[in-house]
């Protein structure tokens, strides 16, 4: 069973967590956009969260341009934001993390 979708009171808590997002003024989209030293660390980022993203069978939808990733996370089988966007957030800045250490 898929997760629900989030009430708004969820995702605004949930914002406290999660400073580098933003939350599309539709409140079903949950956006990130990240800059990487190079193309290779961009792309090392991306196989990276891949790998996370089919374990959880919930996959980013994103862009990449040279050394930036832009990330957009929404459950489309809720219309919305679920705590499957949550999860990915967290590793995501995680990965994230761990790069710029």
């Amino acid at each position: 069973m898929r997760p629900q979708r989030l009430t708004l009171s969820e995702q605004n808590d949930a914002l406290g967590s999660l400073s580098a997002w933003r939350i599309d003024d539709d409140r079903r989209t949950l956006r990130r956009s990240v800059q990487f030293a190079s193309f290779a660390e961009a792309f090392g980022f991306m196989a990276e969260v891949a790998l996370v993203a089919e374990r959880l069978d919930h996959h980013p939808d994103w862009r990449n341009v040279y050394n930036r990733v832009e990330i957009a996370l929404s459950t489309h089988d809720a219309d919305g934001l679920t705590t499957l966007d949550l999860q990915l957030a967290a590793v995501i800045d995680r990965a994230v993390a761990s790069r710029s250490a």
